[in-house]
């Protein structure tokens, strides 16, 4: 594939994607883990992934800022700097078909989670638990919307508050993903920079004209497009890693 085809591949999915994520609080950044997967190796996909994530959900973060809920970020913080300390121990990188099949899956795992558990991040060392298990995610899959989704589906939040909360739980994941690949494990030392830079530069319009959107939604839509979006691309994605790891 050529740089120019490649460059207009990307900066296509950067917008649309981050204009997704901006009113759906994620599936966005499945799709662009997919389309990432499928033309740069996983170091790279994983550093790009994160930059331009990073922009989106910095962004939307700081746009409904008033709407964090700062207690239930900072214990998913303690518990994604935990995991990721981990991490480091062990210098784990996936290979495509993994990643593809643990982004596929994510989304069945989080639909069969027995109602016992409960999983609320308004309740105490709920926040921690999910920092835990979806910065894992991030480190293996790239992407762990559809599990943070779970920890929120229960709670009384808004649609602003979920997003907003989201998102700038998201951007501490995606900047330690982008830690985590580009120099501890540093393996994606050879990410182009004008093409990270036009990724992130595409992110923020996206996610910008989202927000329009965004507004006029209600909650019982918004949950119900969110589900809806990531079981198909979850089937997709578990579908292809399969096909990869048969092959």
């Amino acid at each position: 594939m050529s740089t120019a085809a490649l460059f207009a591949i990307l900066a296509v999915s950067s917008l649309v994607t981050s204009f997704i994520s901006g009113i759906l609080g994620m599936a966005g950044g499945m799709i662009l883990m997919g389309i990432l997967l499928a033309v740069v190796p996983v170091p790279a996909a994983m550093m790009l992934h994160g930059f331009t994530q990073l922009a989106s959900n910095g962004w939307r973060a700081w746009l409904w800022r008033r709407h964090i809920d700062w207690p239930v970020f900072r214990g998913y913080l303690y518990g994604a700097l935990a995991a990721v300390a981990a991490f480091t121990l062990i210098r784990l990188v996936a290979g495509k078909a993994v990643v593809l099949i643990v982004l596929g899956l994510t989304p069945f795992v989080a639909l069969v989670l027995p109602e016992s558990l409960h999983l609320n991040v308004e309740r105490r060392g709920h926040p921690v638990a999910c920092g835990v298990i979806c910065t894992v995610l991030q480190l293996i899959a790239g992407v762990s919307g559809p599990i943070l989704d779970v920890f929120f589906v229960r709670s009384k939040m808004g649609r602003h508050a979920v997003v907003a909360t989201k998102a700038a739980s998201q951007s501490a994941g995606h900047t330690i993903k982008i830690v985590y690949f580009g120099g501890i494990v540093a393996t994606a030392s050879n990410v182009s920079v004008p093409m990270a830079v036009m990724m992130v530069a595409l992110a923020f319009v996206g996610t910008t004209f989202s927000r329009f959107v965004l507004e006029k939604m209600d909650d019982a839509s918004f949950r119900k497009w969110t589900r809806w979006t990531v079981m198909a691309l979850g089937v997709v994605y578990l579908f292809s890693g399969t096909l990869m790891l048969l092959a």
